[in-house]
């Protein structure tokens, strides 16, 4: 059975583990926002609003959000066509990577009510 390389890193010492770590950070390429995700990607607002099974507005106003469900995040990302993983970082422990949050399908159907109009699926806020 093989290892991975974050079992390997974590049995190096604490000062090797952070310049890993550093190294890692300065490679990561940095995104302001889920507007430029979309457009790195080169998919159209329309295009996400298909996947999502939404309207183009409904894209343009998650893109300006400056807080969301991790789930509405978890289907933009999916939408251009890549994967949410979140990561923990702990003081004095490796790095946690969190794969998998609830379960997806409730937030899908929940989606595809909106854009159908079930009454069902509106929110109360109040």
């Amino acid at each position: 059975m093989g290892r991975s390389t974050d079992h390997i890193v974590a049995r190096l010492p604490h000062d090797q583990q952070a310049v890993i770590d550093a190294r890692q950070q300065g490679m990561t390429q940095v995104v302001e926002g889920l507007r430029e995700l979309r457009q790195i990607t080169g998919k159209a607002q329309a295009d996400i609003a298909s996947a999502l099974n939404i309207t183009q507005p409904s894209v343009s106003k998650i893109e300006k959000q400056t807080d969301m469900h991790l789930s509405t995040l978890r289907n933009y990302v999916e939408a251009v066509g890549g994967e949410l993983e979140l990561t923990v970082k702990l003081p004095k422990r490796p790095v946690l990577r969190i794969h998998h949050l609830g379960d997806l399908a409730p937030v899908r159907a929940a989606s595809v009510r909106k854009k159908s109009g079930d009454p069902t699926s509106r929110r109360r806020h109040g």
